[in-house]
């Protein structure tokens, strides 16, 4: 029986574009999911680090009512007080994050802030450099232009030609990239750790010099934050361990705790390229949308994201890497993946679900695990208990 026999359907509603889903759930309360059965389950996923303060926030979820009985969206003719002050949070967030004043256009996901991106990297570079440097591995969306600065051939394949004006170099690699950082590119997209890749931090020193070259071609230096940012790794956004001030900084995924939103910020002397008409969407800043900005932020400040980031992933590493099968442990704060000595990821994750555990396989090898900025030190070691009994 298929999940969608559940709710009395033959066949999936859907096109089809994900893999069949084996479990329907109902409803989630912090670190805690419940399927139709009622069955419980561990998130060590957070809908791929996006329930960072967990399911059901209760801060959030009244944030979004109290917004949907006053006002759900009016167009970007006017201004609504609600995304007014959400966009001076994360302003104030990226301001302290990077001693600059900025600007911010709201989105719809993290693949609509890429594309924002990209069109701030190809005006401000002007006609003939619009080129766009990005690593093989990387992650960046699935619009055509997110996916042609995406470095996964295998991704492209279905849908080319992809759009022109991309480069993309072996990841970490310096001198690949000072070779490919010609009068043509205005722009390097990076990811502070590559997520889909595998959960790969940016080698000591690549941030750097990154921002160092750019610095010298005049290129801008845009960091893709949107799985990384708002305390996930440790700090606010991950490009802080490097101590680098990117160009502009693409953000979704934890930004709404499941309201779709994303952000794309910028240094004023970058956003004041744009002129009415350049860009825009139907939904950007709409008061439904960042009331749950609102809420986010102001909690996570509250609660101290990123030191709760680190100390939780700390636990979780250390636990991580005492199982027996598990070879590495990568990643920062609670971004992580365990890589596995001689099992496939994809049968340990089936596993670890029949087991209540929901993780995900990003590799052959290796099983990605970002639960809740909130989760607790007893939760953690109940997962790890889970995935220490699949892999024995």
């Amino acid at each position: 029986m298929t999940v969608f026999e559940s709710v009395g359907l033959h066949e999936s509603p859907f096109m089809p574009v994900f893999a069949p889903p084996s479990v329907m759930f109902v409803r989630g309360k912090g670190t805690e999911l419940f399927d139709i059965e009622g069955r419980r389950y561990l998130d060590f996923l957070s809908g791929i680090a996006v329930t960072s303060l967990g399911h059901a926030h209760p801060v959030v979820a009244e944030a979004i009512a109290t917004q949907a009985h006053e006002l759900l969206h009016v167009s970007n003719y006017f201004a609504n007080p609600t995304s007014t002050a959400a966009a001076v949070a994360i302003n104030q967030l990226l301001g302290e994050a990077t001693g600059e004043p900025g600007k911010t256009f709201f989105t719809n996901s993290g693949a609509e802030s890429i594309e924002c991106a990209l069109k701030l990297g190809r005006k401000f570079g002007g006609r003939g450099r619009h080129v766009v440097v990005s690593a093989f591995g990387s992650f960046h969306g699935r619009t055509l232009a997110a996916l042609a600065a995406t470095g996964q051939p295998a991704k492209h394949e279905p849908f080319s030609p992809m759009p022109e004006g991309f480069k993309h170099v072996v990841w970490g690699d310096v001198d690949a990239l000072e070779a490919a950082v010609d009068a043509t590119v205005g722009a390097v997209l990076i990811e502070p750790i590559q997520g889909e890749g595998g959960v790969i931090p940016a080698p000591p020193g690549y941030l750097t010099a990154i921002r160092d070259l750019c610095d010298r071609t005049g290129a801008l230096m845009i960091v893709d934050e949107i799985q990384t940012g708002l305390g996930r790794t440790g700090e606010w956004f991950g490009f802080q361990h490097d101590g680098v001030v990117p160009d502009v900084v693409a953000l979704a995924k934890a930004l709404g705790n499941g309201m779709p939103v994303g952000a794309c910020w910028a240094k004023d002397s970058v956003a004041a390229v744009f002129e009415p008409g350049d860009h825009g969407s139907t939904y950007s800043a709409t008061a439904i949308a960042t009331s749950a900005v609102n809420a986010v932020i102001g909690e996570m400040r509250r609660i101290d994201a990123p030191r709760l980031a680190r100390e939780r992933g700390a636990v979780l590493a250390e636990s991580l890497a005492g199982i027996p099968g598990v070879s590495e442990v990568r990643g920062r704060g609670l971004l992580l993946a365990a890589e596995l000595s001689d099992r496939a990821a994809p049968d340990v994750y089936r596993a670890l679900l029949a087991e209540g555990l929901v993780v995900n396989a990003v590799g052959p090898t290796a099983i990605r695990l970002a639960p809740p900025i909130t989760v607790s030190v007893e939760e953690i070691h109940e997962a790890v208990g889970k995935i220490a009994l699949v892999l024995s």
